[in-house]
């Protein structure tokens, strides 16, 4: 007789697998592929000398050894929180004074993604509504799912999340009675997943005003994911949208150490409002009592001895090698095509393609299938935007990452992607390809 099913949570029917999950199984089972797709980072580039000698240090001496291989506290290692503090002053030019934090206001977590998710645990109720942009990382806009929550989008241009389509749909909200509905605005501050874009200093403080404005009955949070903020490559930086927040109450910041450091690490950290602290601390209590505390022992050690910051100024050279790479090969191999044009990032892991309007370059797409039967793996754009039921999602971008690839690799992956569009554009593909919008080429990211 066979077994009853089991009844699963709603929010498990919910949960779809993670788009993502798909393409590293490709890449993995796959070894011929040249995976542009994956935001991994570059294997030779891990700081296992920088690991080993902090390790040796940390493990010679019998007292340290013993509390970074007992359990530590849920909140996180107090000297890391601190270290993370002073960086934070160091990259804003801002005193912890000035933003009115403490490190009591600092939370060690597995990952910036479990500081994202935890702050979703802490706010979300099914139905709340989530500002995001279009497209953004659809890793945590697709988790955000799984709480059923409505997320509205707000498109992006060269400078970022368009601040004047957000007060628009601010408005529009207090019109109809929705406002209180809406939990919190999610952005990639910096070198945005998926596109490359940055936010400008001038929207960052925008962003926070707005946020502060339209709290009438209750407060809306302003999450600031800074994941890729460090990898900057071209040009000044910019302030965190946290320092804009002085007295500390409508901004969360999400950082990571997997990055800048090492993904292996698995430990990122949240700089919150007073006020969110204990809830996202008794969520993590029930999660894990704490993130993996020998690792927080190790990073701040590498912060402590400055590896940590020696490290990030070798990957800044790597990746930016890397990009300029991609770049070239898009110049060599795309740049006469018709209406095809790509952001050219300062930063992060990753450029933004654009196809002619009307082309599918979905997962299930024709343009899809010729890229994999030639070895080459890209994102579909279409994943990063989220499903709104109001506007149709675009099937003619694609991201790319330059992380994980070599540069030999990176240069073929392109040259068989370019191939794959040229017949694609050759074939007169039944998506209904265009070529209006000429040849654009390429534009920077601010």
């Amino acid at each position: 007789m066979d077994a009853p099913p089991f009844h699963l949570s709603v929010k498990a029917h919910r949960t779809g697998e993670q788009p993502i999950n798909h393409l590293m199984h490709q890449a993995v089972t796959r070894p011929e592929l040249i995976s542009l797709a994956a935001g991994l980072v570059d294997y030779d580039s891990l700081p296992v000398e920088a690991v080993r000698t902090c390790a040796a240090s940390l493990l010679g001496d019998a007292s340290s050894g013993q509390a970074a291989l007992q359990y530590g506290t849920t909140e996180g290692l107090a000297e890391l929180r601190d270290a993370m503090l002073g960086r934070l002053e160091s990259l804003d030019g801002v005193t912890r004074a000035e933003m009115n934090l403490t490190t009591e206001q600092v939370v060690i977590t597995t990952g910036s993604q479990q500081g994202l998710y935890l702050l979703a645990v802490a706010m979300l109720d099914p139905g709340d509504i989530v500002i995001a942009s279009a497209p953004d990382y659809f890793v945590y806009t697709h988790a955000l799912c799984s709480f059923a929550a409505d997320v509205r989008s707000v498109p992006v241009d060269d400078d970022g999340m368009r601040i004047d389509e957000l007060e628009r749909l601010l408005e529009e909200l207090a019109s109809t009675g929705e406002l209180e509905r809406l939990k919190f605005i999610y952005v990639v501050s910096s070198f945005q997943n998926p596109t490359g874009i940055s936010l400008s200093a001038d929207r960052r403080a925008r962003l926070v005003e707005l946020a502060r404005t339209y709290s009438r009955t209750r407060r809306i949070l302003v999450i600031d994911d800074a994941a890729y903020r460090e990898l900057r490559y071209d040009g000044p930086d910019t302030p965190s949208i946290k320092s804009y927040d002085r007295d500390n109450r409508y901004v969360a910041l999400a950082m990571t150490f997997s990055k800048a450091f090492s993904p292996g690490m698995k430990t990122g950290c949240l700089m919150l409002p007073d006020e969110l602290v204990k809830p996202v601390l008794w969520q993590k209590g029930n999660h894990d009592f704490g993130s993996q505390n020998l690792g927080q022992h190790l990073l701040y050690e590498a912060m402590r001895t400055g590896a940590y910051a020696r490290q990030v100024e070798r990957l800044i050279a790597v990746y930016r090698a890397k990009r300029d790479v991609m770049l070239e090969a898009l110049d060599a191999h795309l740049s006469d095509i018709d209406g095809v044009r790509w952001v050219r990032p300062k930063g992060g892991l990753y450029v933004w393609l654009t196809l002619p309007t009307g082309w599918d370059a979905g997962p299930g797409s024709e343009l899809f299938q010729r890229c994999l039967d030639k070895g080459v793996m890209y994102v579909p754009g279409a994943y990063a935007y989220a499903a709104d039921g109001e506007n149709p999602v675009p099937a003619h971008e694609i991201r790319l990452s330059f992380g994980v690839a070599s540069r030999t690799a990176i240069t073929e992956g392109v040259r068989r992607l370019g191939a794959a569009v040229r017949e694609q554009a050759a074939g007169a593909p039944s998506t209904g390809a265009s070529s209006t919008g000429g040849n654009v080429g390429s534009v920077t990211a601010p």
